[in-house]
């Protein structure tokens, strides 16, 4: 079973049809949009493992994600873990710029995605946490796990993604970066209703450390390029 088939599992049929409702969409689209940005972001993980010092840090990152259940929390505390995810997985640039493709692609408005892209970030990493502890993984098992899952994304979304990514992480391979998330602050973070509960609170480490405080959540100092060593995570 892949990532995104265990996702789907875990939204269930309600939570299909909230995102459907946030996208507005039917379900077998909304399906095919979460297939698509659950594709990006383990995509994106799989870029970022490729460097060594990026695998080291997103395997320290996964035990900070270990028995979190983002399918039954609580939803401001999701999305600022899933902000701080992406900003380490896309940069802030890049998120903007996947939101954009993944629009395009879909025919949905990149805000409904850039709504969505902070949702599925938690919930992607909980679950390959979940699969790393179960599997007693290391850091490059991590790596060669998310090369599978990235190889098993159907073939013709699997291209258009790798496209994606390939213009969000550049030749260099790392997102550019720049101030992230300028045209999305509090005013845009407008997050549908579903997984209320109270299973969830804000992670307390890498790819989602300290970011308790609303007022000043997305600094660019905040948003170091992927792949690198970075002691904060």
């Amino acid at each position: 079973m892949t990532l995104n088939d265990e996702l789907l599992a875990g939204l269930g049929d309600q939570g299909l049809e909230q995102i459907a409702g946030m996208l507005g969409t039917d379900t077998l689209t909304a399906r095919k949009v979460i297939e698509a940005v659950s594709g990006t972001i383990v995509g994106g993980l799989a870029r970022n493992a490729e460097h060594p010092d990026g695998a080291d840090a997103l395997r320290g990152a996964l035990d900070d994600h270990m028995d979190a259940d983002p399918f039954n929390g609580d939803v401001a505390s999701l999305v600022r873990d899933g902000h701080s995810i992406l900003a380490h997985v896309l940069g802030g640039q890049g998120t903007e710029q996947a939101a954009a493709g993944l629009a395009q692609l879909a025919g949905v408005s990149s805000t409904a995605i850039m709504r969505l892209l902070p949702l599925i970030a938690p919930m992607i990493m909980s679950l390959l946490a979940d699969r790393a502890a179960g599997h007693d993984m290391d850091a490059g098992e991590v790596a060669d796990d998310l090369n599978r899952e990235r190889a098993a994304i159907p073939g013709g979304l699997g291209e258009l993604i790798g496209t994606l990514l390939g213009g969000i992480f550049g030749a260099a391979g790392v997102p550019r970066q720049a101030g992230p998330y300028e045209a999305y602050r509090t005013e845009h973070e407008i997050t549908p209703e579903p997984y209320r509960g109270t299973g969830h609170g804000a992670a307390s480490g890498p790819y989602g450390a300290g970011r308790e405080a609303a007022s000043e959540p997305y600094r660019s100092d905040w948003d170091p390029a992927p792949g690198t060593s970075n002691p904060d995570w």
